[in-house]
Formats: C-alpha cells, sequence, structure tokens
C-alpha cells in the first residue's frame, strides 16, 4: 500500500479571509480520501512546523494579495525557505496555491505566479487548478466554481468592508475543489514512485 499523503497548507491571513480559504482547502483535501493535512500559519511558525514542511508531500502556499503580490509576512516565510532550496531539500514535492483580494482582478494572478515561481525554484511540481473558467457566460452565474476565471491556483475576491463570514460561497468551494485536486494527485504521484521504485 502506498504511504499515506501529508499534505501541509503554509499560508498568511492578515484579516481571516485566508483563513477560511485555507480551511476549506484542507476540508477538501480531508474529504478527497486518506491524507494527513496540517495547517500552518506561517507568520507564527514553529520548529515543528519547519518539519511538517519538510517531511510533506505537497505544500499548497496561500495568502492575501496585498499592492500586487503575496503579503508581506508571506515573503518573510518564503525568503526564510532559502537553506531548503540551497540544499534542493524540497525537490520533487507537490504544490498549490490560492489567495483572496477585495477586487475581482486585484492582481491574484501576480500572487498565484508568484507561488507557482516559488515552487518551481524548490524544484516542486505545480498542481493547477483544473478547472474550466465560471460566470464567463450569459447562462453562468456568480455562484459558479472558479467564478474569477483563474488557472493556476484557487482565487477568491471578498468586498474590502466584509468580515471573513463574507467569502462567497462560491470562492470556498473552489478552494475545497483545489483541495481534493491535491490530495488526489499527491496520492497518484505516491502509488506511482512506490509501483517504478523511485524513492
Amino acid at each position: 500500500m502506498p504511504k499515506k499523503p501529508s499534505i501541509v497548507i503554509a499560508y498568511h491571513s492578515g484579516f481571516g479571509h485566508t483563513d477560511v480559504l485555507a480551511a476549506a482547502v484542507r476540508r477538501g483535501a480531508v474529504e478527497a480520501g486518506a491524507a494527513d493535512v496540517a495547517l500552518v500559519r506561517v507568520d507564527k511558525i514553529t520548529d515543528e512546523q519547519w518539519q511538517l514542511l519538510d517531511d510533506a508531500d505537497a505544500i499548497v502556499f496561500g495568502s492575501p494579495t496585498y499592492m500586487g503580490s503575496a503579503s508581506g509576512d508571506f515573503h518573510v516565510f518564503a525568503q526564510s525557505t532559502s537553506k531548503r532550496w540551497a540544499s534542493a531539500a524540497w525537490r520533487d514535492k507537490l504544490g498549490a496555491g490560492f489567495t483572496n483580494a477585495a477586487c475581482k482582478a486585484g492582481d491574484k494572478h501576480s500572487t498565484l505566479a508568484y507561488f507557482a515561481t516559488l515552487a518551481a525554484q524548490h524544484q516542486m511540481n505545480w498542481i493547477n487548478l483544473g478547472l474550466l473558467p465560471g460566470w464567463h457566460t450569459s447562462t453562468e452565474s456568480e455562484n459558479d466554481l472558479n467564478r474569477l476565471g483563474y488557472f493556476n491556483g484557487a482565487a477568491a475576491s471578498t468586498p474590502a468592508d466584509l468580515p471573513a463570514e463574507g467569502v462567497s460561497k462560491a470562492d470556498i468551494a473552489t478552494a475545497e475543489h483545489l483541495g481534493e485536486r491535491v490530495a488526489k494527485h499527491t496520492a497518484v504521484v505516491l502509488a506511482g514512485r512506490e509501483a517504478l521504485g523511485v524513492a
């Protein structure tokens, strides 16, 4: 039997909206099947949580989009991975990402691209959202999965004056889809590695 997939969601949340998305990603991954899924707030990371990241099969990055990129707290975390980058400690792990911003566009694509680049620098393999765009014809609605039409990860748009409880149900469901996709792809990769005898 392949080992149980280990997934860590490494994220920052400024006002709680990204906390909601992180919980949704975790829920989707857990409900997809047998996987150990941990949430790690990168602004409060401990030595034990760094070890979780090092031992994980997949890492999902998450952050609000502030001023065209991930938050400053997430960037501090990313820069602190440089020793792991130098030793290729995260090589061949799977990666994915999610973000939230107030505007419907809001440069979320820049944050998702930043996550994918960070993963590529660590020689990880990126998992995209795997959904066609929702809400892009007159017969579709803002209740569709991927209603904002992003592909590199899960994106949410929450008006700046709404609390975390105001995160769109469609965006929460899209984040759950991402978690499910990460869990399933991680299981497939682990099974393939075992079948091929690849460490």
